[in-house]
């Protein structure tokens, strides 16, 4: 996908986003089954220190803002969910691992 450390910036509230799938070699917080998955930004806090460029000693800059991503359940584990097709789940994402859809 060749998302940039830059891809969050201008992120909003109610913004359709895809989740970077990628795995670093280094420290991150992205849950593995968000990798690549659609979801909608339902807050935008922060900015905090990047927990990826703190961990092992780094100095956590730049800050990055903090998501909290909506994703449906079904589109998350698919035909598999058999629960109620409306349910979602919330998760705080990085802004650096998100892009805009639509673009």
């Amino acid at each position: 996908m060749g998302i940039s450390a830059e891809a969050g910036h201008g992120l909003r509230v109610g913004d359709v986003v895809v989740v970077r799938n990628a795995t670093p070699a280094h420290h991150h917080r992205t849950p593995w089954f968000v990798k690549g998955k659609t979801g909608r930004i339902a807050s935008i806090s922060g900015p905090f220190l990047d927990p990826e460029s703190r961990a092992h000693g780094g100095d956590g800059l730049p800050k990055r803002r903090l998501c909290a991503v909506e994703f449906r359940q079904v589109d998350l584990w698919g035909e598999g969910y058999r629960e109620n097709n409306r349910d979602s789940l919330l998760t705080d994402i990085y802004e650096h691992w998100l892009e805009r859809l639509g673009q």
